[in-house]
């Protein structure tokens, strides 16, 4: 490895130890508050033990009672009972606290006030309804519940490999004559992000509205300290989502996942694409990256603009004349239609799980078959079901998953799901070449879906995320092709390979697996 390099990486892991060391002591005060509380109740407090169980009771029947996944309420209640005197104490510390309710209220609020900037769609729900019925219910449970209307006058271009979309990326950057807003999950310095910020900035300079939204935790170990005050101090405006801070909250869960780049409000990127090396495949982690994303031009752009405006001002308190960033505002061309867009936006300050609804959406009504992509297979009930009867119901069932993991913890929860999902007929691939972080969905050669969340808990109920639901694109043929042909780089997990599994893993398995939801 390169000295230069080696050095920069040592700058990087001190940065995030630094950091992460300050917000790890701040947690352990509080902890330590919490436990001295406790232990004064025990000594002080005649009844402190009838109290105690008292309230993990009545956090045990408000979680029950709440409305959540089954599997996020089992995992919370198994560690009440495991601890019955803390437990209680310790779930209202962590999940009630102020800042966590005051950051939901905020991000609700925000949410709502979302819809106003939307025109109705009926007209062109109706034109697909005259197409497919199917079809007429997804867009119709979008439009009508996450309030994503749904578009034609969209050119659809499909990415898949990192790389394919970097390169038309910085094309697009480079002609940007107004505005650029875009929002990450990740950003690491290296060749990607260095390229890019060369070009926000000589943007900024020339009066072009340059625009960052990254998550603090994402982050955390890929950017240096005083990373926001570098840019602003060349023009480009910055806001970090949801920052790291030393107080224990279940707050901390709900990340920014979100990948978006909007440029003069007529062109827009979104896929599972950060702002990496890897993600490029210009450094090597874990074997070979496979990646995807999309682009799109014309008219549905306008919901990547509205949810990036929407983040901006939850996070700035600034309030935009959302007018002067609607597509055609500076773009006056018009683009033929390519079938029907939909991009959409998931949040999980609200009662509604949109990204894990479409994906049931889709298999639900699947007629030929269903090929999915997804880092992570980390699911619940309703998404095994909806699988298995999918499959025993003749529907060819695909999904590839990593060859070489990232995170070996929760590979060993992916596949603890493979049994029940093979032996319902599912097939399951492996990407030999190493890790596939595409999070695709593609359905009978008619609908589609490419965005940022995984088949896992955190991206299905904590994260905000995003992604674009497609109907009738010649798109949709790029992206079944691309599926054909990695599966050809994938090897097919066999009972065989699951009958070799040892009885320890299984046993850590079926451990890890209760407590899947929280990790």
């Amino acid at each position: 490895m390169p000295k230069n390099k080696e050095k920069h990486i040592t700058s990087e892991r001190k940065v995030f130890w630094s950091k992460m060391a300050a917000v790890l002591v701040g947690i352990v005060l509080q902890l330590i508050v919490i436990l001295a509380v406790y232990l004064f109740l025990r000594s002080y407090v005649i009844y402190w033990r009838s109290i105690a169980l008292l309230l993990s009771v009545i956090v045990v029947l408000y979680i029950v009672n709440k409305q959540d996944n089954p599997a996020y309420k089992l995992a919370w209640v198994i560690l009440i009972m495991t601890f019955p005197l803390a437990g209680g104490v310790l779930y209202v510390a962590i999940a009630g606290n102020r800042t966590r309710l005051k950051f939901i209220n905020a991000a609700l609020e925000n949410y709502l006030d979302t819809f106003k900037h939307f025109k109705k769609d009926d007209i062109v729900r109706n034109e697909i309804a005259q197409l497919s019925k199917n079809a007429k219910v997804q867009a119709d449970y979008i439009s009508k519940t996450a309030g994503y209307p749904v578009y034609k006058n969209t050119s659809v271009k499909y990415f898949p490999l990192g790389e394919d979309n970097y390169e038309t990326l910085m094309e697009e950057l480079k002609n940007a004559k107004h505005f650029i807003f875009m929002e990450y999950f990740i950003i690491k310095q290296g060749t990607m992000w260095e390229s890019i910020e060369e070009i926000l900035v000589e943007k900024a300079s020339e009066g072009v509205d340059v625009r960052l939204i990254y998550d603090d935790f994402g982050c955390a170990m890929g950017v240096p300290a005083k990373f926001n005050k570098k840019l602003e101090s060349k023009g480009i405006k910055v806001a970090p989502f949801n920052p790291v801070v030393p107080i224990l909250s279940l707050r901390q869960n709900n990340r920014d996942h979100r990948k978006i780049t909007v440029i003069d409000g007529y062109v827009g990127f979104t896929g599972g694409i950060n702002l990496a090396d890897e993600y490029i495949n210009k450094v090597e982690r874990f074997g070979h990256w496979k990646d995807t994303g999309i682009m799109l031009k014309g008219e549905a752009v306008w919901n990547l603009t509205v949810m990036f405006l929407q983040t901006w001002q939850f996070i700035t308190k600034e309030m935009d004349d959302y007018t002067i960033y609607r597509p055609y505002k500076n773009k006056k061309t018009p683009v033929l239609t390519d079938g029907y867009v939909l991009p959409y936006g998931d949040t999980p300050v609200d009662d509604e799980i949109v990204g894990e609804n479409i994906y049931l959406n889709i298999i639900n009504k699947a007629t030929r078959y269903v090929y999915i992509t997804t880092p992570y297979l980390i699911i619940d009930n309703e998404m095994i079901t909806a699988l298995s009867l999918a499959s025993k119901s003749g529907i060819d069932v695909r999904i590839i998953v990593p060859g070489i993991a990232d995170k070996k913890l929760v590979y060993l929860v992916t596949e603890s799901y493979f049994k029940p999902l093979i032996d319902a007929g599912v097939k399951i691939y492996k990407y030999k070449p190493g890790f596939i972080h595409a999070k695709t969905v593609v359905a009978d050669d008619k609908i589609a879906t490419v965005g940022t969340v995984n088949f896992d808990y955190r991206s299905l109920y904590l994260h905000f995320e995003c992604g674009v639901w497609m109907f009738n694109s010649s798109v949709i043929y790029d992206i079944k092709d691309d599926y054909i042909n990695t599966l050809n780089k994938c090897e097919e997990v066999t009972h065989g390979m699951l009958e070799q599994d040892s009885a320890v893993k299984r046993l850590l398995q079926a451990v890890l697996r209760v407590f899947a939801p929280l990790m």
